[in-house]
């Protein structure tokens, strides 16, 4: 067997060659190395590694390969279930393409819907696309076809196919070619992975970097154990102790819900941690600045959901802070897999209750390996439990009195409407339903700030 020790090796093209040299990338990764050459001949291909292994560019490289051998519109489609990895790929694409003066098109959600069809409607050469925004443009246009394309690209395999975007990718399928290369990328090889043969047909290449421990040697993974009720101060205290060993160290915050990470997005920033959040109810653009700002070291700290758990190159993230356990542990991998990236050491911290061993001992077992406990001063989360209760809680009551919920509200009454139902009794309903939650809630607020005026 050859030994591959340049891209030049893999039957590259000179121009893509030079335009990674440009990038400084001379030598490629296990996937790529693997996955590349069986994309060329054709081949349907499953590809596993772990985060940050280059999977983009494994199959960004080929597609590139062969579409300039026969260049036209639209020549590939790659789906990838968020908005944040859409513009990723498409960047990445983008930077590799430049030669060829590739057109892309990025169709997701939270964008102009009328803009994005004038796109496709001018044939560029790949499409990046999140399922429901694609189906929606396939049900509602027909200014553009992908009976043309070669290639179908499912990024973070994994999610797509597990069941959340089965009505979106059924229309999706229902409008692509007969014959096309299809290739599945993700971090982690599932059972709805290795049962694609119905999908992917019956020959395909797969390659997966088995490793029996699932996080990278470089990561230190820890946990805090802590009473439920006290968990956000717990939190506080985490930050402060790893702020003292990394002043400017960047800190990405992992939360269950889009409420608890706006929540918590506005406590921090009221004790002291500047941040920005991202989550499925902020607006596009807002997504967008909010990784920018995070990325370019402006802000330090992130909060999100599961959103930016997956596929986000960020590569200096020095720690990863799980405020609630994931239930699945996969979704911990790919949580944690955001720090220790390329060589570089990285902390993962879980904050764990009572109610969260099980999950912790699934969590254990997956990755092979111990979570240590780290060490916070009790006596200071004492200190500032109050503060951090009194801070969450006018952030509650702000919320409350904003729109946060508006979007999801109009999509409610849609559903309503066609479910035959009157969405102003339900919305009077929920109306008396939240306006009695709010009495209770300024109530124990009240008596938290006049127990500590006692």
């Amino acid at each position: 067997m050859s030994i591959i020790s340049s891209f030049s090796d893999l039957k590259l093209n000179t121009w893509i060659v030079r335009q990674l040299h440009t990038l400084g990338l001379t030598k490629p990764t296990p996937i790529q190395e693997n996955c590349i050459p069986a994309i060329l001949k054709g081949q349907n291909c499953i590809g596993g590694a772990k985060t940050g292994s280059g999977k983009t560019l494994a199959f960004a490289l080929p597609i590139l390969q062969r579409l300039c051998e026969d260049p036209y519109g639209i020549f590939a489609l790659i789906l990838t279930p968020t908005r944040e990895l859409a513009f990723q790929i498409a960047d990445q694409f983008a930077v590799v393409g430049k030669t060829i003066s590739l057109r892309m098109c990025v169709v997701v959600g939270g964008m102009d819907m009328v803009t994005q069809g004038q796109e496709l409607a001018r044939k560029p050469h790949i499409v990046v696309a999140t399922p429901g925004r694609l189906a929606d443009h396939l049900e509602s246009c027909n200014t553009f076809t992908l009976k043309k394309l070669q290639f179908v690209v499912f990024d973070e395999a994994d999610r797509l196919l597990s069941g959340q975007f089965s009505e979106q990718l059924e229309t999706i399928f229902a409008a692509l070619p007969v014959k096309k290369q299809i290739l599945l990328f993700s971090a982690t090889i599932t059972d709805d992975l290795k049962n694609v043969k119905e999908l992917a047909g019956n020959e395909y290449f797969t390659w997966d970097c088995r490793n029996d421990v699932a996080t990278v040697e470089e990561l230190d993974q820890f946990y805090v154990l802590c009473p439920f009720d006290v968990r956000d101060s717990y939190m506080v205290e985490t930050i402060r102790t790893f702020r003292q060993k990394s002043e400017n160290g960047s800190i990405m915050i992992f939360t269950d819900t889009c409420k608890n990470c706006q929540l918590l997005s506005m406590t921090l920033n009221e004790v002291g941690f500047d941040n920005v959040a991202l989550h499925s109810m902020i607006p596009q653009r807002q997504r967008l600045s909010a990784l920018s700002l995070f990325k370019s070291d402006v802000i330090r700290i992130l909060i999100a959901t599961d959103v930016a758990s997956r596929g986000l190159d960020i590569p200096a993230v020095e720690l990863v802070l799980n405020h609630t356990v994931p239930s699945d542990p996969r979704d911990y991998v790919h949580r944690v897999g955001r720090t220790a990236r390329a060589g570089r050491g990285g902390t993962a911290v879980t904050l764990v209750t009572p109610y969260d061993i099980r999950l912790v001992h699934a969590i254990e077992a997956a990755i092979n390996a111990r979570l240590k406990e780290y060490q916070v001063d009790d006596k200071e989360v004492a200190t500032i439990m109050t503060q951090v209760s009194v801070t969450k809680g006018e952030a509650e009551i702000k919320l409350d009195e904003t729109n946060f919920y508006e979007r999801k509200l109009i999509n409610k009454r849609k559903k309503l409407i066609l479910e035959g139902k009157d969405p102003d009794e339900e919305e009077e309903s929920r109306k008396q339903y939240l306006n009695k939650k709010r009495r209770k809630r300024r109530k124990e607020h009240n008596a938290i700030v006049n127990s500590k005026l006692l």
